[in-house]
């Protein structure tokens, strides 16, 4: 019997990958964008089959067929260049102006300072490259990277990876070495997410090592960490391995050790993307001096020598990002979709932001120090429910904070956000987005009240998010 439980979970996994490479090499996405939603639903379902089977699996044989199982998943995001995002051609270029000498804040891809940088590969002068929907104009030719005329909006550590790739990569390479990088970063949050969830309760118990293959084996890492090579992946690397430190000892001295340490690897994450900075409220329950002085401290450090080296603002493209993508103005990109069902426009920044603070103090107040990836999901989780953004790549944090916490009906908003990406340009008269947003909200609540009557039955709190109850 037990035999046939792991046979039957390394069937499902064996179907999940094989979806995954026509999912790769799905290379019709613009004309045929329902086409790709297809294969995106088929392999949700089997990753959603897969991950519920694997903890009827034996004990013994859990940790290795989550890692087995990870490294193919990832492997899939390796078989084709980037389907649905040009970000990683962004990162290449970056990486390739730091390696002249140049800050990659200082200029524009499209400005002539950078010319001689240029190749036919990211600036092709072709008509029928040119012609293709995804190009830019630049200088008579076109270019393969997206917003050609901003400057770069990447944090600098993301940058140092940038320009350590490019170093490493062979000269002829083009974007297999990003792709290569997140699937080791992605295999990497694998094996430290088991770290964590094993030392955190034994196999066999309540929130064990099944967790992780929320992560290792959820249809977002290998089309986003690995094919689209998207950098979110080193910040959720840093930042899981930041949350294992901060509640990986006791004591008074190891506690200050390890709450800098800490600290320092959730700067970091910050200092990747920026989306890792919405979880620090939960790490402030234990020595939230140390942690904040090390996460402050190593941003400004790593911010520091392009300051020093650039002659134009480090935070680059920021601001013109945040207008551009609608969080100033709810009435453009399909922002703050589910409070605009129900509030006048111009409710929706003020409303969020009220939400969100309440929310804050809620998991400053009550979040276990034992567990901040609880209070981080719950932040990070209501965060989009609220924003509603609409790319897939920002959930990789979420999955993987649901990997250490086991509450995975915040999966479906993962889900949601890539329904908002690949299939709202299917129907554009339909709000596909905020259906998916609106679904997934129900499914949250719907989750919460489940755990909360269990934890009533079984004579333990069933508080809002913070403190989780297994089912």
């Amino acid at each position: 019997m037990t035999h046939g439980r792991t046979v039957r979970t390394a069937a499902l996994l064996a179907a999940l990958v094989a979806v995954l490479v026509f999912t790769i090499r799905y290379d019709r996405h613009a004309s045929d964008p329902g086409g790709l939603s297809w294969w995106y639903a088929a392999a949700w379902l089997l990753f959603a089959a897969a991950t519920r089977s694997v903890r009827r699996v034996p004990v013994r044989h859990r940790a290795a067929l989550i890692v087995a199982g990870g490294i193919a998943v990832a492997a899939t995001g390796l078989l084709a260049p980037p389907r649905t995002s040009t970000d990683a051609y962004r990162y290449a270029w970056d990486g390739r102006v730091q390696a002249a000498g140049i800050s990659p804040y200082d200029h524009a891809p499209g400005d002539r300072a950078l010319s001689g940088l240029r190749d036919s590969w990211l600036f092709p002068t072709g008509r029928a490259q040119c012609s293709l929907p995804d190009r830019a104009s630049v200088d008579g030719g076109c270019t393969r990277l997206n917003r050609p005329s901003v400057h770069t909006i990447y944090p600098p550590v993301a940058e140092v990876y940038f320009l350590l790739v490019d170093e490493v990569s062979p000269p002829s390479a083009r974007l297999e070495p990003l792709q290569i990088g997140g699937a080791l970063c992605a295999v990497g949050t694998t094996l430290g997410l088991l770290r964590v969830l094993r030392r955190r309760a034994p196999d066999g118990m309540p929130g064990s090592v099944a967790g992780a293959a929320y992560w290792a084996w959820c249809p977002a890492v290998p089309v986003e960490a690995v094919n689209n090579a998207h950098v979110d992946v080193l910040a959720v690397l840093v930042t899981v391995a930041g949350l294992g430190v901060l509640t990986g000892g006791s004591g008074s001295s190891v506690g200050r050790l390890r709450a800098a340490a800490g600290g320092a690897l959730l700067g970091a994450g910050v200092a990747v993307k920026l989306l890792p900075a919405v979880v620090l409220p939960a790490v402030l329950r234990r020595r939230p001096v140390a942690v904040l002085l090390s996460v402050v401290g190593v941003i400004a450090l790593s911010y520091l020598p392009y300051a020093l080296a650039s002659h134009s603002s480090v935070f680059g493209y920021l601001g013109g990002y945040t207008q551009e993508e609608g969080y100033d103005d709810p009435s453009t990109r399909g922002r703050f979709a589910l409070l605009r069902l129900l509030l006048p426009d111009s409710w929706s920044l003020p409303v969020t932001a009220a939400a969100l603070l309440l929310v804050t103090w809620y998991v400053v107040r009550r979040g276990d120090a034992e567990r901040p990836w609880s209070g981080g999901l719950l932040l990070l989780g209501w965060s989009f429910l609220l924003l509603t953004p609409g790319y897939s790549w920002y959930a990789l944090l979420l999955v993987a904070l649901v990997a250490l916490d086991g509450r995975w009906e915040w999966l479906t908003v993962a889900a949601a956000t890539a329904t908002a990406y690949v299939t709202a340009p299917v129907a554009p008269g339909f709000p596909v987005a905020t259906t998916a947003y609106a679904a997934a909200a129900c499914a949250v609540l719907a989750g919460w009240a489940v755990r909360r009557r269990a934890g009533q039955g079984s004579g333990r709190p069933g508080a809002l998010s913070v403190e989780r109850v297994s089912v």
